[in-house]
């Protein structure tokens, strides 16, 4: 029996992409631009060769044993869902739509029409700054609160006690049906709120995320067909839309996804468990709190033993980020950025420079390799490359 442990640091990038230009994140650096700021620990990563990932601006463990690298996006675009299939073997031709203006009328229309009441907003803006403009009219008139960003997704915002959580889920089902076609966004959000007037308004953890289908098969379906098990923690169900998944758990928040993947590795099992760590993205990334980042990096980093200590020998821990979202940088949306990628075994020795990857896809293409079946996703497997200097 083999394990596989794949965990997206959600937003963590490692510097711009080459064609960062063409989406005004020319500079950004994630890591390095967050070690520069302030003191930036990560001992364990670091021991598995995560300060030696080129352009990050950590102080390297010469005494560290694992493979490490970068990845660039094929991709375009720079938002979850496409950084999650990518890493998973599935990769866009075409970015998924964007408003910069709000939804069109027609679409509005039909959506107010089909959920039996009118909305607020429909205009981009930051998720926190919104509830102070809309939260109290959302309040007095029940209207909920529909809004974008620079990222492919249509989120409504409404008030646990104003509509409740499944009304809410629902009106995101309904939305998810409409957004076909030229309207077919990434993912439609919902983001459920508390508080009282404005300045007092927080979002609580009853977000959901409601992702298209993917449009191909990816290392969760083929793992799947094979046989194995896959199990997916955090916001992984919703990015693949259940889809390729024999077991999940959606935990929400970094310390509850770490406690789930750490019950699933528990299990004796064949197959993946796949775990996306959210907390440095929504609630530190987008609201450019570098501290916050830091300090949320770093807490991951102390409670990797916990999970390295439930592999065997021979399986196969993969770290790695699904695009930036530099804590640094102007406005408040993710950064088109490299990732970083580590990989690492038990009782590796010395250091294996995977180099900087043509695709995200190498992680399927590796996985794929790694549990034995032929298909490698237009990929190129990294797994040789940790045996051989």
């Amino acid at each position: 029996m083999k394990k596989a442990l794949l965990i997206v640091l959600d937003s963590v990038g490692a510097g711009a992409l080459p064609d960062a230009h063409l989406y005004g994140d020319e500079g950004a650096n994630t890591l390095g631009h967050i070690a520069e700021a302030l003191p930036l620990r990560l001992p364990n990563m670091n021991r598995m060769g995560f300060s030696h990932i080129p352009g990050i601006g950590l102080e390297m463990d010469e005494r560290a044993a694992g493979a490490f690298g970068r990845m660039a996006e094929v991709s375009p675009g720079k938002d979850t869902t496409t950084g999650h299939w990518e890493i998973a073997g599935l990769r866009l031709e075409r970015p998924f739509p964007t408003f910069p203006d709000g939804f069109p009328g027609e679409l509005m229309e039909a959506f107010e029409a089909a959920i039996g009441t009118r909305t607020l907003g429909n205009y981009p803006a930051s998720g926190t700054a919104i509830l102070d403009e809309l939260g109290e009219e959302h309040i007095r008139t029940g209207y909920p609160i529909v809004y974008t960003s620079a990222d492919s997704v249509f989120q409504i915002a409404a008030h646990e006690e104003v509509i409740p959580l499944e009304r809410l889920y629902e009106m995101c089902e309904i939305a998810r049906g409409l957004l076909t076609g030229p309207y077919a966004v990434g993912r439609v959000i919902a983001r459920p709120f508390i508080g009282e007037k404005a300045g007092a308004f927080s979002r609580t953890k009853g977000r959901r995320d409601f992702s298209l289908d993917p449009t191909g098969e990816t290392i969760l379906d083929l793992l799947k067909r094979k046989g194995h098990q896959v199990f997916g923690v955090g916001k992984i169900e919703d990015i693949f839309n259940h889809r390729g998944l024999t077991g999940s758990n959606h935990a929400a928040g970094n310390p509850a996804c770490i406690d789930a993947a750490i019950d699933y590795m528990r299990q004796d099992f064949d197959g993946l468990c796949f775990v996306n760590l959210v907390d440095t993205d929504m609630i530190y990334g987008h609201r450019r709190d570098v501290k916050g980042y830091r300090d949320s990096l770093e807490y991951t980093d102390s409670r990797l033993p916990e999970l390295t200590a439930l592999m065997g020998e021979g399986d196969l821990l993969i770290v790695t980020a699904d695009h930036g979202c530099d804590p640094t940088f102007r406005g408040t949306d993710h950064t088109r950025e490299y990732v970083p990628l580590l990989a690492w075994q038990k009782g590796m020795q010395g250091l294996y420079n995977l180099g900087t990857r043509r695709s995200f896809s190498d992680v399927a293409a590796t996985l794929s390799e790694y549990f034995g079946h032929e298909e490698r996703f237009g990929a190129v497997s990294f797994l040789g490359e940790m045996e051989e200097k």
